[in-house]
């Protein structure tokens, strides 16, 4: 059989981090949406996505096809309702769609066919707007926790750590370094990736992730519900934020109920307020409705999208999103909603050139040891002229 993880109608809600990915590579836990279902499946995904990214993320057909929404977290009970369709057969869970057998016909508009429904009886849960990023992601580090390390051993902590809680709830990849930490896992489990290092004086509180091959710095302060995604650098004072990977916020300053993209670059002592001075259910920018709209949460920081970066001494207000490719800076708090290739601060912001930001990018994958190639600039080039024609 052969597995096309789609993205949802509500794909437009999950922007800015949806103009570069598809719904399913969003990180919330310790894995991508995509690697949940990957790890369940056994098998291989590839996308139903936007015209423009199916380059990067080509769907690929077989003579079998079953589509799931890319939005949708894979539980064993799905699964095995996913296992007994039949072709033509759609599994649903009142309005949403969850999996539809296609068979051999043609992926594209699959969404206007007729589809005999299956309704499922498990706890269905959705990714649906940008804040659920971070209020999920504690309890979703706890399920990938289970799933990766189930059967597992840990390599050894040193003795050179101070453990609060069941040190059972802690586990080191392969390759993974930790000396002269403070870890707690009475409020969930910390996980340690591959080659990932955590650096002398941190304090940590589960449920947190470290993926493969990135730093938490000396002396951070990490609070529960934090992934810091892979190849990344973190510091300074963390709550309840998710990372995606290949992005630094790695000096001080304050990051809470926040979200990063890829290739983001924090400035020294950048920091976001994630809680109103009135205690008000704080407000987000909706890019498909134009407005800003009540995300039902006291708690809510900053959405940054891929390879935006801030100035030293950036202050960010109470539920800020700001799109791909920004360049934020200066004195003073930031606007709630900063468009993409925005180039400055509360003064006054101009457009960033296209060329100047594929330099920019270059330099930054060239750090990383990728290659920004003609498929990325294409996404970004798109992007720009999305943004550019919304003004």
């Amino acid at each position: 059989m052969n597995y096309i993880l789609f993205d949802p109608d509500n794909r437009a809600y999950l922007l800015p981090f949806t103009f570069t990915r598809p719904v399913a590579d969003i990180r919330v836990g310790i894995m991508t949406i995509r690697e949940k279902w990957e790890f369940f499946l056994k098998e291989k995904t590839s996308s139903l996505t936007q015209d423009y990214l199916q380059k990067k993320f080509p769907p690929v057909t077989g003579t079998e096809n079953i589509l799931i929404n890319g939005s949708v977290f894979p539980t064993r009970r799905l699964m095995e309702e996913i296992k007994t369709l039949s072709a033509g057969q759609a599994l649903k869970k009142g309005e949403t769609t969850i999996a539809v057998w296609i068979g051999n016909d043609d992926i594209t508009g699959f969404d206007k066919k007729e589809y005999d429904t299956v309704e499922s009886k498990a706890e269905v849960r959705q990714l649906s707007r940008l804040w659920q990023i971070f209020t999920m992601n504690a309890e979703a580090i706890k399920d990938d926790f289970n799933l990766i390390t189930e059967g597992r051993t840990s390599q050894k902590l040193s003795a050179t750590n101070f453990v609060m809680g069941n040190p059972g709830l802690i586990f080191l990849e392969e390759g993974a370094r930790v000396e002269y930490a403070f870890l707690n896992t009475e409020s969930g489990p910390i996980y340690i990736g591959k080659n990932a290092e955590v650096m002398e004086g941190s304090k940590i509180r589960g449920a947190f992730a470290l993926c493969d091959h990135s730093v938490i710095k000396m002396d951070a302060k990490i609070y529960p519900g934090t992934t810091i995604g892979p190849w990344s650098k973190a510091g300074g004072e963390i709550n309840n934020s998710v990372i995606f990977g290949y992005s630094n916020k790695a000096h001080d300053g304050f990051l809470g109920n926040s979200v990063l993209g890829e290739w983001c670059n924090i400035g020294a002592d950048t920091n976001v307020s994630n809680l109103k001075n009135t205690y008000d259910i704080v407000k987000l920018w909706s890019y498909p409705e134009q407005r800003f709209v009540k995300t039902g949460v006291q708690f809510c920081g900053l959405m940054l999208g891929d390879h935006s970066k801030t100035g030293i001494n950036t202050m960010f207000n109470t539920g800020t999103v700001v799109g791909v490719n920004a360049n934020i800076f200066g004195d003073g708090y930031q606007r709630n909603y900063i468009p993409s290739f925005a180039w400055g601060g509360p003064q006054g912001y101009k457009q960033f050139n296209l060329n100047k930001a594929f330099q920019v990018a270059e330099a930054v994958f060239k750090r990383r040891n990728r290659v920004f190639d003609e498929t990325e600039k294409e996404i970004l080039t798109t992007v720009f002229h999305h943004e550019t024609s919304m003004k």
